[in-house]
């Protein structure tokens, strides 16, 4: 098989039918995906050219955010152009000739375990904890013992030949994740017809009420914050630095007024990207009609 192009290869963090795996294969079925380390190495991969994208998740609905993007995001040249949002559907797995009652430990991601918790008292399995869940998955596919499980996609399991004994077995039926798709360059949404999100980092200066100010021009210009995070930086942990998300484009009049009065209370701002809103989340969200609305 001929090797992937850079330009139709997608990284991602984890190993061959990891969740992230599948979601690059759901949301870009086109290209090649690309296993890499960690966080950082799928985009470094991206920085340095051997992959076009990188799929990163930043929250769970279960688990909450995911904090190790958010260290790199100050640092990183890479621009968010999409956003995906993939169903996490757990299955377990073994080898073959294994059934529910051979079982006794099943081997996981401790997120995966965790909401696989009621399923495990059920069955009396007992949980090890695995850095990966396709990890896992390739692992007991190596030891070959019927009462070793983990707990995998589905794609993970073919990958590594196991049988799925159980499809579904997560606790909560609303298991999503939420990714961000990372690029070398701006996406180009036609916020006219497209509900679109902005993207940014800011730090506000160290002032009675500068938070509350920054943030004014939103309201005052009628855009919505879809997302706010802050995060303590500095050695002596005195001033916050913030994550937003919010509805809009730049070039729209009232988040471009907006932008500027944040940047009369913040000491930093760097933006991360505009990206169309995936349709996942547009239920009642209308596109703006006409330019400078």
């Amino acid at each position: 098989m001929a090797k992937a192009k850079p330009s139709d290869t997608i990284s991602f963090q984890g190993e061959a039918g990891a969740n992230s795996d599948m979601a690059c294969r759901a949301a870009f079925p086109y290209m090649t995906t690309l296993p890499c380390p960690t966080f950082e190495a799928a985009m470094a991969a991206v920085e340095a050219g051997k992959a076009q994208l990188a799929m990163i998740p930043v929250e769970n609905s279960i688990a909450g955010r995911v904090a190790d993007l958010h260290s790199l995001l100050p640092h990183t040249r890479l621009r968010i152009v999409a956003e995906h949002f993939q169903r996490v559907e757990h299955c377990l797995v073994a080898v073959p000739g294994a059934t529910l009652k051979s079982v006794k430990t099943v081997r996981s991601h401790v997120q995966a375990l965790a909401q696989c918790r009621g399923f495990l008292k059920k069955h009396r399995y007992e949980p090890l904890v695995h850095a990966d869940t396709a990890g896992a998955a390739r692992e007991i596919a190596g030891i070959g013992d019927r009462s070793i499980a983990a707990i995998a996609s589905s794609l993970a399991a073919r990958i590594y030949d196991l049988k799925v004994l159980a499809r579904n077995i997560e606790d909560a039926d609303h298991n999503t994740t939420r990714m961000l798709v990372f690029s070398r360059e701006d996406a180009t949404p036609d916020w006219r017809s497209v509900p679109c999100l902005t993207a940014f980092l800011f730090r506000v200066k160290s002032r009675p009420a500068a938070l509350y100010k920054a943030l004014g021009g939103f309201a005052t210009n009628g855009v919505n914050i879809v997302k706010l995070e802050s995060y303590i930086s500095g050695a002596k942990f005195e001033q916050a630095q913030f994550y937003a998300e919010v509805e809009g484009h730049p070039e729209q009049k009232g988040l471009k007024l907006a932008l500027e009065e944040l940047g009369f209370f913040s000491e930093e701002f760097k933006p991360l990207g505009s990206f169309p809103a995936n349709p996942f989340r547009r239920k009642g969200w209308e596109a703006p009609t006409r330019p400078g609305t």
